[in-house]
């Protein structure tokens, strides 16, 4: 599976030449949900011209939500550098993920306010955002999702794909998301 992913990266970015090695997919639409704070998270507010990190995850997952918040917070970390580089997590359980408990969460990962928002809504919005804005499959109440981190430029643009797993893959993330912030600044 990892030589399968290194290929399928490496194919991208032999496909794409250029100043610009990184792939565009698809444009993230504004959206707006409910962060850990309980106040209204409203993208064109809080995204808008920034380069960001987004995940799906669940608090009371007990598989491999926790090892990506963890990988998150690192993220976090390693591109401390970067302040205007933001992070968001969807939950994936709007049911159960009220602000009150991903805020309790996110200080758990010890999430900066301001810089990593973790955001609920309604399933719906969730869902489309996820499958046809993400591309990374359904959120249907099943809590199956992606574990993958996605990059997207300061114009909205998806512009990468990260298996959270991977050592290798998350110190390009890195690498691809300082690139990013430089040619936005």
């Amino acid at each position: 599976m990892r030589h399968l992913a290194v290929l399928a990266t490496v194919v991208l970015l032999a496909a794409c030449g250029g100043a610009d090695p990184l792939p565009s997919f698809n444009r993230v639409p504004d959206f707006t949900l409910t962060s850990q704070s309980g106040e209204e998270f409203r993208s064109a507010d809080y995204l808008a011209g920034k380069v960001w990190i987004a995940d799906f995850i669940y608090t009371t997952c007990t598989g491999p939500c926790p090892r990506m918040s963890a990988r998150m917070s690192r993220l976090q970390e390693d591109l401390a550098d970067l302040p205007g580089l933001k992070f968001v997590s969807f939950t994936v359980d709007p049911e159960n993920d009220t602000p009150e408990v991903l805020a309790e969460y996110a200080e758990r990962y010890r999430a900066e306010p301001g810089r990593w928002y973790f955001l609920t809504g309604p399933m719906e919005e969730l869902h489309e955002l996820n499958r046809n804005a993400f591309m990374l499959g359904d959120v249907q109440g099943n809590l199956d999702h992606s574990t993958r981190f996605v990059l997207v430029d300061a114009s909205g643009l998806v512009r990468g794909y990260y298996i959270s797993a991977d050592n290798d893959v998350m110190e390009r993330l890195v690498a691809d998301a300082r690139s990013l912030a430089k040619a936005s600044s």
